[in-house]
């Protein structure tokens, strides 16, 4: 592993890649899949040494440079280094990390749940924001927003959903102030991964029917086809485009009935 202070090292060209939760799920396919495509990588998250076997094992595979940012995404004081080495330039941004908690809204204590929405929305936002001037100086850059289907079909919760959904209106505003600079950002909104999240959230999911899983591999190529064809919303699997698209045409609260009935609510925020 090389660790790097600037967006390219001495005689480098390759393009830079800021990704956050990379350690697992979506945040470490999008890694995989970058480096693959020719990225070195700048990898922010919490664990340091998980983030150094991925770094490692990335520059293994595909002779890619990685910088490692160790950073809670709920501290101010963490996204602040992250913004900074933003400021100096990077061509993609995934916003990945992000959780949720098991229990209801009323359980939860409240500086977990300030937490959730610091790292879900404060982080999304500080980070985009200063991801996009050099993007768009340069009139080259992407960033993804991950979000949810839960962003889009109300029910699953109540923090959780409502920081998706800020999330994807966000997005759906910055794209068409974006329009014409050259930058592209797209809205990721998968439904039920095979990840760690849920186990993490202490989330019971084991009736969940099997047709409704998808895989990290899936879910990243899915968005990265969506990203090329100027999509800004991404929904991967036809399953999950077929629910969104029937809930788009009922009544809202028709949907949020819908969707409780589907994947229960309860004891999730």
């Amino acid at each position: 592993m090389i660790e790097h202070p600037h967006p390219r090292l001495p005689g480098a060209t390759r393009p830079v890649a800021l990704i956050t939760g990379p350690t697992s799920g979506i945040g470490h396919g999008y890694a995989t899949r970058l480096a693959s495509l020719g990225y070195d990588l700048v990898l922010v998250a919490r664990d340091e040494q998980r983030l150094a076997a991925l770094a490692t094992d990335l520059e293994h595979r595909f002779g890619t440079r990685s910088q490692v940012l160790v950073a809670d995404l709920a501290l101010a004081q963490d996204r602040e280094q992250v913004v900074a080495r933003l400021a100096d330039g990077v061509e993609f941004l995934v916003n990945n990390a992000g959780f949720a908690h098991s229990g209801e809204f009323w359980t939860v204590p409240p500086d977990q749940l300030q937490a959730q929405l610091d790292v879900n929305v404060t982080s999304v936002v500080q980070l985009t924001r200063a991801a996009l001037p050099p993007m768009i100086a340069a009139a080259n850059g992407c960033v993804v927003n991950v979000a949810s289907v839960a962003g889009l079909i109300p029910g699953r919760g109540s923090t959780y959903s409502a920081s998706k959904a800020y999330v994807v209106s966000f997005t759906e505003g910055l794209a068409g102030g974006l329009a014409g600079t050259g930058v592209r950002v797209q809205a990721l909104c998968p439904g039920f991964v095979r990840t760690e999240f849920h186990q993490r959230a202490g989330i019971e999911m084991s009736s969940l029917p099997k047709a409704l899983w998808l895989s990290v591999d899936r879910v990243v190529a899915g968005s990265l086809r969506d990203l090329e064809k100027g999509r800004v919303l991404s929904v991967p699997g036809m399953q999950y485009k077929a629910l969104t698209t029937v809930a788009g045409m009922i009544p809202r609260t028709l949907g949020a009935r819908l969707n409780r009935g589907l994947f229960d609510a309860r004891g999730r925020t």
